[in-house]
C-alpha cells in the first residue's frame, strides 16, 4: 500500500530537529512525526515566532521528509494527572509553573488548545497524545471501589478535554489517544467508555499501539476491529512477554531495560506482536496513514534498531487485493 513509514522522535528528543532529520533520511524513512518537546516542535514557539513554522517545514523539506502528525504526549499526561514530583520532569517550565496541581491541571490544558493551533498552523491534522488519568491508581480495585468513582473520573476527564476538543474542532485537527496504561482508556473497554462519555465527538480517536496491548493479553487486531473509524494514527512498536515463574505482568517496580522483568519493549519484529495480522486488519478498515515507529529496546543501539525498523515496516506493509482469487474460474 506504501503507507509513508515515519519515525517518531519523542524518544530521540536529545537530538536536534535538524540532526533528526539527517538520521531519518539515512535510516530510510518517509518523515517524522514530530514531538512537541525537545526543539522538535515547540507550540510556545509555533505560536509566538511568525517564522518557526515554515523554518521546520523548510528543514523537513531540505531532507525530503513528510510530517503527518505532531505528539504532545507530555503535556497531555497532565490533563486529567493527580500532579505531582514526577511530572516537573516532563513539562515545559512554563507549564509546570509553581507546580500548584491545579494550575498545572489548566495550564496543561491550554497548551493542548494551543498545540491544535499550531498543528493547524503546520498543516497536520492529527495530534497524538495522552489524557492523563485520575483513577489509574484504582485500577486493582483494593480497598474495593464504588463504579461512582470509576465514573467520576471518566466525567471529570469529559469536563476537561471536552472544551480542549472544541478546539480541535475549530482548527479541523483530531487529537488521537495513545490508549496506554495511567491514561484514561488503555484497553478495549475503557477507550468504549472514554467514546461513550465524549458522546463519541469525531474530533477523539486513538492513537493505535500494538505494544500496550500486547503485554497486557488484548490482542490488537480486535481493538482495530472494534473502532474501524477512530485509528488516525498508527505507532508500530513491539513488545514481549517474559514470564519465567518468578517475574510478574505488574513488572515488580522494576524499570525498563531489567532482565527481571515480566516483559519489555523491543524493536519491530522481535517481540510477540503479530504484524502480520495488525497489517491486514489496517487494510480491512481501509487505513491509509502514517506507520511510525516509536522505537524503544533498551537491549539495543538506536541507531541500529530505528535502521532495522524501517527496513521491517517497508517490508511488512502490503496492497489488499482488489479481487476474489478465484473470480476467474467463473469466466465464459
Amino acid at each position: 500500500m506504501s503507507r509513508p513509514v515515519t519515525l517518531f522522535t519523542g524518544q530521540w528528543a536529545d537530538l536536534s530537529c535538524e540532526e533528526m532529520c539527517q538520521k531519518a533520511r539515512d535510516f530510510g524513512y518517509n518523515g517524522l512525526e514530530l514531538a512537541c518537546w525537545g526543539d522538535h516542535f515547540e507550540v510556545d514557539k509555533a505560536m509566538s515566532d511568525p517564522n518557526y513554522v515554515a523554518a521546520k517545514r523548510d528543514c523537513l523539506d531540505k531532507y525530503d521528509l513528510e510530517c503527518h502528525a505532531i505528539s504532545a504526549h507530555l503535556v497531555g499526561q497532565a490533563v486529567c494527572d493527580p500532579i505531582d514530583e514526577r511530572h516537573k520532569s516532563i513539562l515545559p517550565e512554563y507549564v509546570w509553573g509553581d507546580g500548584n496541581p491545579a494550575g498545572v491541571n489548566e495550564r496543561a490544558i491550554e497548551e493542548l488548545k494551543q498545540t491544535a493551533r499550531a498543528a493547524q498552523k503546520f498543516g497536520v491534522e492529527v495530534v497524538n497524545g495522552f489524557t492523563g488519568s485520575s483513577i489509574w491508581h484504582l485500577l486493582y480495585s483494593f480497598p474495593p471501589v464504588p463504579e461512582s468513582m470509576i465514573e467520576a473520573g471518566f466525567e471529570l476527564f469529559a469536563e476537561r478535554f471536552n472544551p480542549i476538543l472544541d478546539v480541535f474542532a475549530e482548527c479541523g485537527v483530531k487529537f488521537a489517544l495513545e490508549v496506554h496504561p495511567t491514561e484514561i482508556a488503555f484497553d478495549i473497554y475503557t477507550a468504549e467508555r472514554a467514546l461513550e462519555i465524549l458522546e463519541f465527538r469525531p474530533e477523539f480517536g486513538f492513537n493505535f499501539d500494538p505494544s500496550h496491548l500486547h503485554w497486557q493479553g488484548v490482542d490488537p487486531v480486535e481493538f482495530i476491529r472494534a473502532f474501524p473509524d477512530r485509528i488516525y494514527n498508527v505507532h508500530i512498536k513491539d513488545a514481549i512477554v517474559t514470564l519465567n515463574g518468578k517475574t510478574g505482568i505488574l513488572a515488580s517496580h522494576l524499570n525498563f531495560g531489567d532482565a527481571r522483568r515480566g516483559w519489555d519493549f523491543r524493536s519491530p519484529g522481535r517481540g510477540g506482536v503479530n504484524f502480520e495480522e495488525m497489517m491486514r486488519a489496517l487494510n480491512a478498515i481501509g487505513y491509509t496513514g502514517p506507520l511510525s515507529v516509536e522505537w524503544e529496546d533498551m537491549g539495543m543501539d538506536r541507531d541500529h534498531g530505528a535502521r532495522e525498523a524501517a527496513e521491517f515496516v517497508h517490508r511488512i506493509d502490503f496492497t489488499p487485493s482488489t479481487v476474489q482469487f478465484d473470480a476467474a474460474f467463473g469466466d465464459e
